[in-house]
């Protein structure tokens, strides 16, 4: 996956609402008005522009992370091996899961300059509970680059459950790499690998090569 490619995985995170009101909004409203709010956020924040990348999870985990869903996330990207897994197992999993994520794209946030965004007509998904909301990100001086985000219909509202970048699904991506460490160390050898990429906080996380 190139550079450009995971800077563009940056704005899965571009969900922030107001508690309450999110929920009663169309998914493609919700998309388009809060991914317009966070691009003017980050446009103002020379913190984050900087390099801030604390600053940048303290946006993701208090205003965004909340509008996604990490354990349907999760299962997906684990697979069949999500079944294996018990109740501790999988809070674990969806736990540590999180924070790579976070650690990620709070990374991935901080190279932000002046990107737009041009949104395409609602498509269905899967069932009548999956919506697609389809977008373009726009470079200066660069190709467009699309991104697909794919929400599920929930108690709690609509939720983001994947997103795609050029047509390469986060799931997906990770789906790979999770399996090989589940073929090697079961499904605690999984665990064990989160664990110990969370623990190296001097290492800037990155996005796995689509498997």
């Amino acid at each position: 996956m190139t550079t450009f490619a995971r800077l563009l995985f940056s704005t899965l995170f571009l969900f922030v609402a107001t508690p309450g009101v999110a929920q009663e909004r169309a998914p493609e409203e919700l998309v388009k008005s809060v991914t317009e709010e966070v691009l003017a956020i980050l446009r103002d924040d020379r913190q984050i522009q900087s390099g801030d990348t604390k600053r940048a999870a303290e946006l993701i985990e208090t205003r965004i992370a909340p509008h996604f869903d990490f354990p349907r996330i999760t299962a997906l990207a684990v697979g069949r091996a999500w079944g294996q897994a018990d109740a501790s197992q999988r809070a674990a999993l969806t736990e540590e899961f999180r924070k790579l994520l976070v650690r990620t794209y709070a990374n991935s946030l901080t190279r932000y300059r002046e990107q737009t965004v041009t949104f395409k007509p609602l498509r269905p998904g899967t069932d009548a509970n999956e919506v697609m909301v389809s977008s373009q990100i726009n470079q200066p001086g660069g190709q467009p680059v699309a991104l697909d985000y794919r929400l599920s219909r929930t108690p709690n509202g609509w939720k983001v459950i994947d997103v795609a970048v050029a047509n390469v699904s986060l799931v997906t991506s990770y789906r790979s790499s999770f399996a090989s460490e589940v073929r090697s160390g079961g499904v605690d050898g999984l665990l064990k690998a989160l664990q110990a990429k969370n623990r190296d906080v001097q290492t800037p996380a990155t996005s796995p090569t689509p498997g």
